[in-house]
């Protein structure tokens, strides 16, 4: 039997984004959004050399998640999906990842640009975006490549998202 998993939050996510109707669907629709990572005091010593990176893997808690649906309609496209093919977050495991970019790193406060997550997230982990060993190519993207081709995949643009 698989035993149940607990985590700790290691800090939480300041942004402006204070619904999730008014938050970005992904950071790279919202190049000029910013926000604020609160590392607690007791971790403050795993920031070090964290500074040197542009970008940050967050890994976080969607505290707001309201149960879930294995099939659902995801924020980009107007057909329904299963949940594991979409980012949403009414998730059986309401776990949020979110590349950002790093902006200024002040003792337990590291400035982000690039959000597109609600205000008061709880944080679970923190990563360096590496290119080297992130990004791949030639990479098929589901039914992703249809909605993007439409041009209707932004917020707001055609496609209004259930929340």
């Amino acid at each position: 039997m698989i035993q149940p998993i607990t985590y700790e939050s290691i800090g939480v996510i300041h942004t402006p984004f204070k619904e999730q109707a008014s938050t970005p669907i992904q950071g790279v629709f919202a190049p000029d959004s910013k926000g604020e990572v609160e590392v607690f005091p007791q971790y403050i010593d795993g920031l070090k050399d964290i500074a040197g990176f542009s970008h940050l893997i967050l890994i976080y808690h969607f505290h707001l998640a309201e149960g879930y649906s294995l099939i659902t309609r995801p924020f980009l496209d107007n057909e329904s999906k299963g949940i594991f093919s979409i980012r949403h977050f009414n998730r059986p495991n309401p776990i949020g990842i979110s590349v950002v970019r790093l902006d200024n790193v002040k003792g337990n406060i590291l400035k982000i640009g690039e959000v597109d997550i609600i205000d008061g997230t709880p944080l679970l982990d923190i990563k360096p975006y590496m290119p080297d060993f992130d990004v791949r190519h030639n990479v098929k993207k589901g039914w992703y490549e249809d909605a993007r081709n439409r041009r209707d995949y932004e917020r707001g643009k055609g496609v209004q998202p259930d929340l």
